[in-house]
């Protein structure tokens, strides 16, 4: 995923909503209509929000019969948390070795 694409994720990813539309669509695909179903809000406001993540491409759309189903993409999302993870995992690390350190410190002390 280029960086212009993990723009777009995060800005996707920002909106509650979509947050919860990807987590129900996680491990299996349903249909707009199933989706707005765990909503209050009105479908065309969910279809929007389909079209958003899915420009993010963290979202697949397929056909069955009529239906478009709709399902996470689930590589667009590991790209996204391997992004966070590269960013924050170098600077977690060093933190928690200045915790170990301050604690070990904490102990020498009598």
């Amino acid at each position: 995923m280029i960086i212009s694409d993990v723009d777009s994720a995060f800005r996707a990813l920002a909106d509650p909503t979509r947050r919860r539309i990807l987590q129900l669509v996680a491990n299996q695909p349903l249909s707009a209509g199933e989706i707005a179903n765990h909503f209050q809000t009105t479908r065309p406001a969910v279809s929007q929000h389909l079209g958003v993540l899915r420009e993010a491409g963290l979202l697949s759309e397929s056909r069955d019969g009529s239906r478009r189903l709709y399902q996470a993409e689930s590589m667009a999302v590991d790209d996204v948390i391997n992004h966070l993870q590269s960013f924050w995992s170098p600077r977690l690390q060093e933190l928690k070795r200045q915790a170990e350190r301050k604690e070990r410190h904490r102990h020498a002390k009598p």
